[in-house]
This record gives structure tokens, sequence and C-alpha cells, in this order.
């Protein structure tokens, strides 16, 4: 059963949450930058992070499962923001160059048939970060968090959910090395450094880039619009290993 988006809400206004938000956003401003020009999809509970990209990008929207519940955002503004089925979502096909997930994949009653639906509305070109508490965390033991619920994962599992969506892992990295706990918050920051180089495979969160394999596309219903590569996008690397290029290069072996 997945987390109530008040539950959400109010980890993320914790310092526990403030730090999460701040490594996690980290990470994906320095995979896509401001993402100008580009339409945007959170699914999941993605809001705290699309708030650095909506600026300029040329349509920014957060999709977050029925069983979650839903929330204006962002507050004071027009909503972005609607309350969808994860696994028939209302959008059109091959919609967006760069889609989100964040507390989507963990609680889902099925992650293979969530990342197919991702598929569906991800254009040829387009680009998809999956965010999960990595099993061997400490954030997927800490009930106090939303990481600490429902099913955490290995990259090599997030790789095979991946491409049996059809869609193809091309970088991976990780973030929240902080111990989850409150007084940890404010040194989250030196933990993130100290912790990439001295013990890599305890992080709490998995990040995995993935591409759409553009041979198996077959639009219905919509024409897929063909977007040129952004800059800074990681090279493109042999089926069935994933790149080790910047700004996903983590050097920790597959577990």
């Amino acid at each position: 059963m997945r987390r109530d988006v008040l539950e959400l809400r109010a980890f993320y206004a914790s310092p526990r949450g403030g730090a999460a938000r701040e490594m996690l956003g980290r990470k994906v401003v320095e995979a896509w930058g401001d993402a100008a020009g580009l339409d945007v999809l959170g699914l999941g509970y993605a809001t705290p992070f699309l708030d650095s990209l909506r600026p300029k990008a040329r349509r920014v929207i957060a999709a977050m499962p029925a069983q979650q519940g839903v929330e204006v955002w962002p507050g004071g503004r027009g909503n972005l923001t609607v309350l969808a089925d994860e696994f028939a979502l209302p959008l059109a096909n091959a919609l967006f160059d760069r889609i989100l997930c964040v507390h989507a994949l963990e609680e889902s009653e099925s992650a293979p048939a969530l990342l197919a639906e991702v598929c569906r509305v991800l254009a040829p070109s387009g680009r998809v970060i999956v965010a999960a508490a990595a099993r061997n965390g400490l954030w997927s033991n800490a009930e106090g968090t939303p990481f600490g619920h429902g099913r955490p994962f290995t990259r090599g599992q997030l790789e095979d959910l991946l491409r049996e969506a059809g869609l193809e892992p091309t970088g991976y990295t990780r973030a929240l090395y902080a111990p989850p706990f409150t007084w940890a918050a404010r040194w989250a920051d030196g933990f993130e450094q100290v912790g990439a180089r001295l013990w890599p495979g305890f992080a709490g969160l998995i990040l995995m880039e993935a591409v759409k394999q553009t041979f198996a596309v077959k639009p219905r219903g919509s024409r897929a619009r063909i977007r040129s590569r952004a800059p800074g996008i990681l090279a493109p690397v042999p089926a069935g290993r994933v790149s080790q290029a910047k700004p996903f290069d983590d050097k920790a072996p597959r577990a």
C-alpha cells in the first residue's frame, strides 16, 4: 500500500526530508541541467525535485498515483498535478522528453507495468531517471521515512526492470549517504562527499537513467515527436552494460 500524500508532504517538510530533497535534486540537475524547452513529467511524488526545472522547461506535469492521493502544486499558482492510474496515465504517447520517477516503483503493485507506461509516454529520444531505495542502504530500513516502505532495489534489479519495459539503462549514481536520523540532516552534504568515496555501496538511493529503445516504438493515436539530443546526454553504451560516464559515474560493483 502506498504512503499517503500527506505523509510524503510532511516528510519533505522535515529536516531529513529537506536533506533528501537537496541530495537527490542535485543529482537530477547534474544530469539534465535546467531542461530548457523540454516537456517534463514527474511520476510518483516528484514535486520536491521539479521546482528547479519548471522555470525553463516547456511543460512540467506531476502525475500522482490514485492510491497515494494528489496535492496542488505549485502552491499559489495554477495547478500542474493530476491524480492518475499509474498503469494507464491520461497522457498521449511519446509526449515527454524527460520523466522523473520518485516514490513510484517501491510501492507499486506492478513495477514492470508502471515502467511500461513510462516507456509509452516517453519521446523516442527521451530520458528517464528512476530513483529507488537501495537494498543495502540504511534508508530502506528506516520506517519513519517513505524510503523504508515497499520494495528496495539493487542496481541489477533496476537494470532488468528497465530493459523489460523497453528502456535501455545508460548510467547510474547513488545518493543519501547520511544516516536516516534527524541529527544527521545538517551534515548531509559532508556525508555525501565522504560516503561516495569510502562506502558507495551503502547509499540510501540508487538513481538510474535510461533511454527509450526507439526501434521498438509503435506510436498509437498520436504522432511521435523526434527530439534532438540535449547537450550533456550520456554516451551510448553496448546493450547489457551501464555507462560509467558523468554525471552518473559511480564505480561501485553491481549489487
